[in-house]
């Protein structure tokens, strides 16, 4: 036989032995497939016929015979042995957990002994030692198959499977070789896509147990399968060349140059050494480079990200000594972190900066990235848990100076986010009870809870931050005394200096009130059983200082903070001052202070630390004590002389008070005077058991409509009858269904002859675009505005005349006073016209416009600043909380969470401490104040406090500039040569009992039992509530 003759036969035996192995393969798939729907196909046709054709009596009889016995039979089936195979499968059972990774070995067997087949030619077949290894693993493959295929409930999409088809193309070309004691290396291949089974094998044996874990097995599984069958398939077709053009084509590639090729070609390099020749490798390229493109692009970067991420945020704090650090948990997002940095950075005025350990729950975005990039030198971000104690062991939350827990404000579910930050705190409070916790919550009777951890200490820095209930706060006091918030705002909130131009003397005004905040320190032991009105007198002169308010200690835990107490409340030993000043050396002034040294100096800048303040004592704990007893006993004997029963004057229970926020009157502060006043004054009303809130009985919700009184609420009905149970206790409230965008709903209610209309916005946030989270509030403002036009001109039809303190005889401004809540402050553009997009204002400076300073737009974006400003003084938030919330007590805290509502005390006398409160109030100047046009604040001050006991502590002044609707502008803690205007009007701390006179234009206002009439304005989910 001649060379050309052998050449032709062995193509020929090689053409028909590759056409028996590809043959096994496809008739097995296409026959069972036809079996499968032949046998679906007669299933219905069965059903069909049994329905319409075997109709006749008999048959239904012998029908019903055999029919339960079949039923049986397949419950049986079904039951026993198709439940114990599908947990077998599912590996919830030891077996089936051995099955499983069994079968996965194996298939990476199969596959290794491919790899070693690979080092012969393709296209010689050849007698295979490792052949009846292959041949005893695909026999298991085998079984395996029958086995899921009983379990499989849809036969036709089993059959369609990836498993299935690589099984199919798998395990019969091994059956033909063991037959034909010959070996092809065909579709064998396909075996690599086993590696998809990788990640439920690790999850199997609990090697991954994190998310990230699990995502990586996932991402690595797809590229190497990926991969792996690439190159498998080019080493096929290159090897063995085009079938219509007699194998011409072929060329030598072994298996790793093919996975040389797979992998440059995915990564878009293509050095072009090593390339396909064969028209079936080039069609199948064409399709994998669009493939292993986006595969390459989308899951190499998520792997290296992963990998990287997980050591770059899993590494341990390494504790500095000496540097204090803090750690910060909770809401961890762009917007939060952005906000805190800002607030947080700008208040912090020491030498060495705290450090900022960030513990989030998932890892930074890109965005979040560059901001802890920018700002690496104070902060550090860590992937990990406040719920996980390692995470927390991590971050060394032992050695850190506190806890901050930060609130998703927007939140579209505020009771899973408060529980979550809850959860957080009571956390780190069991591993760590000495730690320092501030927390932000939105919900506030959830504050009883974290009061309940028995760790927790007021006296140590643990501090609560209830966003809602100081906004709703500081909303409502904005009603009562306009300009209040501004005022607030700047006293109380630290913010990064900007050199700005000062333009006009109202900014520069506005500007130097910014310079002005809240501190605290020591009073000095030479102030001594000195009354607050004369301690608070001699810091404005001597000290120029002013002092607000004081923390009354009676013990270790019962403190307050009383907010210009009466006369009758002594200056203690080690009392604590809040003061109004620039920067903490000049509030050291009153701690520094000594007779002996300091009484002939004229410039408070010279008063310094004296060598004689240590000669000074400080009184022991028992001392403190012992006087507590003296002063007790002196208040009960008084009292009995009164008449008045001693229980009525304490807290219930006489438990010591807990919270450093309570702005409750101590026992021994309240003289008898005091309580005759509140009694007289609350003779014929009634208040609630914690003595906080006048109390009625309630008030079925069809009475409170159609009727205007004093504060009405218009919005949705349906949704004020879900919320009417915890408001019907509440005296002089009215409801009417409507919206503030119809015109005739607000004639209804006469909201023209309101004093104050508020617009409450929405919690929940309807668009993610920020310019249109406010539209509704926008649009009522605008609507509401516009009315002011369409009022009657008449003097008894005057629209909006402003209860103050002014001569009654001017008419004021015909307009409508509106207060509208902005979720975005941004957003004041469309409300105030003369703030333009290409105006350049900074965010922090808005403050300055006329629609802010005049109150008429509130936002709450400067409440996040409170965590920062916390953190440095906790005493802070206590006194702010007794100013917008006017106090708590730990009874009230217990009812709004056991019961939500409150319950009436029938005893007008039992509670006379917690009304026995200062209050805030706008006073005009008077006639007995405004002695002389040259008359200066330093003046006015001490005439006021003199004359009347009231508290100033800021000045409310018309702009400049035309001014139709008399809008005013607020300027916190005026210089003393300040010159005051006719015009002006005073942010002032009012005490309990000051009346009105004919001297001093007090209105009923200053008294609580007296309300203005009010129209609020709000909006709650998707409801409109004006």
């Amino acid at each position: 036989m001649t060379s050309t003759n052998l050449h032709e036969d062995r193509t020929f035996c090689t053409k028909y032995v590759q056409l028996a192995f590809i043959l096994s393969s496809l008739s097995i798939f296409l026959g069972g497939l036809f079996l499968i729907v032949a046998a679906r196909v007669a299933k219905y046709a069965y059903k069909f016929i049994s329905k319409c054709i075997l109709s006749t009596k008999g048959e239904q009889k012998q029908r019903a015979q055999w029919l339960p016995k079949m039923r049986q039979i397949s419950i049986r089936w079904k039951g026993a042995f198709l439940e114990s195979v599908e947990m077998m499968l599912s590996a919830q059972t030891c077996v089936g957990r051995v099955l499983v990774i069994l079968v996965f070995l194996l298939s990476i067997g199969s596959l290794i002994i491919y790899f070693i087949n690979c080092a012969f030619p393709v296209e010689h077949y050849f007698t295979d030692h490792t052949l009846s290894i292959d041949m005893s693993f695909n026999a298991f493959f085998l079984f395996y198959f029958g086995l899921r295929f009983m379990a499989a409930n849809n036969k036709l999409r089993f059959w369609l499977e990836l498993n299935s088809i690589v099984d199919f193309f798998t395990i019969p070309p091994i059956c033909v070789a063991y037959y034909l004691k010959r070996n092809w290396l065909g579709l064998r291949f396909l075996r690599a896509l086993r590696l998809l089974e990788l990640p439920k094998i690790l999850q199997f044996l609990k090697i991954t147990r994190t998310s990230n874990s699990i995502k990586l097995s996932k991402l690595l599984a797809a590229v190497l399968s990926t991969w792996l069958t690439a190159a498998g398939f080019i080493h096929l077709v290159e090897n063995s060349g085009d079938p219509w053009v007699h194998h011409q084509n072929s060329q030598s590639l072994s298996y790793f140059d093919c996975l040389y090729l797979t992998m440059v070609t995915m990564s878009t390099v293509g050095f072009g050494d090593v390339v396909t020749k064969t028209s079936l490798g080039r069609i199948f390229m064409i399709f994998f480079i669009i493939a292993g493109l986006v595969l390459f692009a989308n899951f190499i970067p998520e792997i290296v990200d992963i990998v990287g991420g997980n050591q770059q945020y899993r590494d341990s704090y390494e504790v500095v000594r000496g540097r204090k650090y803090i750690v910060v948990c909770g809401d961890i997002t762009l917007e939060s972190v952005t906000a805190f940095l800002r607030n947080f950075l700008a208040q912090d005025t020491g030498d060495i900066c705290t450090e900022i350990v960030f513990l989030g729950e998932t890892l930074p975005s890109l965005e979040l990235e560059t901001v802890f990039k920018c700002y690496s030198a104070y902060t550090t971000f860590f992937h990990g848990s406040a719920l996980n104690y390692k995470d927390l062991k991590r971050v060394a939350m032992g050695s850190a100076d506190a806890c901050l827990i930060l609130a998703d404000t927007c939140s579209s579910d505020p009771y899973v986010e408060d529980t979550s930050n809850i959860m957080r705190a009571l956390s780190v409070k069991n591993h760590y009870p000495k730690m320092r916790v501030i927390i932000q919550i939105i919900q506030s009777h959830k504050k009883v809870y974290l009061a309940n951890i028995p760790s927790w200490d007021w006296s140590r820095g643990d501090s609560i931050i209830c966003l809602s209930e100081l906004k709703l706060g500081f909303i409502a006091q904005s009603c009562l005394v306009p300009g209040l918030s501004t005022l607030l705002r700047s006293l109380f909130i630290r913010q990064k200096s900007t050199k700005v131009k000062r333009k006009g003397l109202q900014h520069r005004n506005v500007f130097d009130g910014n310079d002005y905040k809240v501190m605290t320190h020591w009073l000095s032991n030479d102030f001594v059983d000195m009354t607050f009105p004369d301690v608070c007198r001699f810091c404005f002169v001597k000290l120029d200082l002013v002092l607000l308010a004081i923390e009354f200690r009676s013990g270790v835990h019962e403190n307050s903070i009383l907010v210009n107490p009466s006369a009758q409340i002594k200056i203690h030993r080690n009392t604590m001052g809040f003061f109004i000043a620039k920067s903490k050396v000049e509030v050291k002034r009153a701690h520094f202070y000594c007779k002996a040294c300091h009484s002939d100096i004229d410039n408070p800048e010279l008063i310094k630390k004296c060598h004689c303040r240590s000669k000074s004592r400080t009184r022991s704990f028992s001392e403190c004590c012992e006087d507590k007893k003296v002063q007790d006993y002196e208040m009960i004997r008084q009292l009995h002389k009164l008449k008045i029963p001693q229980e009525t004057l304490y807290l219930p229970d006489r438990e010591p008070v807990k919270s450093m926020s309570l702005g409750v009157l101590p026992i021994s502060g309240i003289t008898p005077r005091t309580a005759a006043l509140v009694i007289e004054e609350d003779r014929n009303a009634l208040l609630d058991s914690t003595g906080m809130f006048h109390w009625c009985e309630a008030v079925p919700l069809e009475q409170a409509i159609l009727e205007l009184k004093d504060i009405v609420f218009v919005g949705s009905l349906e949704y004020m009858k879900r919320e009417w149970k915890f408001i019907q206790n509440f005296p002089k409230l009215l409801l009417f269904p409507g919206s503030a965008l119809s015109c005739a709903d607000l004639r209804a209610v006469n909201i023209r002859y309101c004093t104050m209309c508020t617009i409450l916005s929405s919690n929940l946030r309807a668009s993610t675009n920020p310019t249109l989270v406010d539209t509704e509030s926008i649009l009522a403002t605008l609507n509401i505005r516009s009315m002011q036009f369409k009022c009657s001109s008449t003097a008894g039809e005057a629209v909006g005349r402003v209860r103050t303190l002014e001569n009654e005889s001017q008419p004021s401004y015909k307009r409508i006073p509106v207060i509208t809540e902005l979720n975005a402050t941004s957003n004041v553009q469309f409300i105030d016209h003369n703030i333009s997009s290409t105006s350049h204002i900074p965010g922090q400076e808005l403050d300055l416009t006329t629609t802010f300073s005049s109150e008429a737009i509130f936002s709450d974006s400067f409440l996040d600043s409170l965590l920062s400003t916390t953190y440095r003084n906790h005493h802070i938030l206590a006194l702010l909380q007794t100013l917008v919330t006017g106090g708590t007590n730990p009874e009230l805290e217990e009812q709004l969470a056991e019961k939500n509502m409150l319950s009436g005390s029938f005893n007008s006398m039992a509670y006379v401490a917690p009304r026995a409160r200062c209050k805030l109030a706008l006073v005009p100047l008077s006639k007995r104040l405004l002695t002389d046009s040259r008359d200066s604040f330093g003046d006015i001050y001490c005439k006021a406090l003199d004359l009347f006991g009231i508290l100033c502590f800021g000045l409310y002044r018309l702009t400049e500039e035309s001014n139709p609707h008399r809008n005013r502008y607020a300027i916190a803690r005026p210089p003393n040569d300040f010159k005051m205007l006719p015009t002006d009007m005073l942010f002032c701390v009012v005490p309990f009992g000051t009346t009105a006179t004919s001297d001093l234009s007090v209105c009923e206002d200053l008294s609580p039992r007296r309300h203005q009439n009010h129209m609020v304005s709000s909006r709650k989910q998707n409801d409109v509530i004006l």
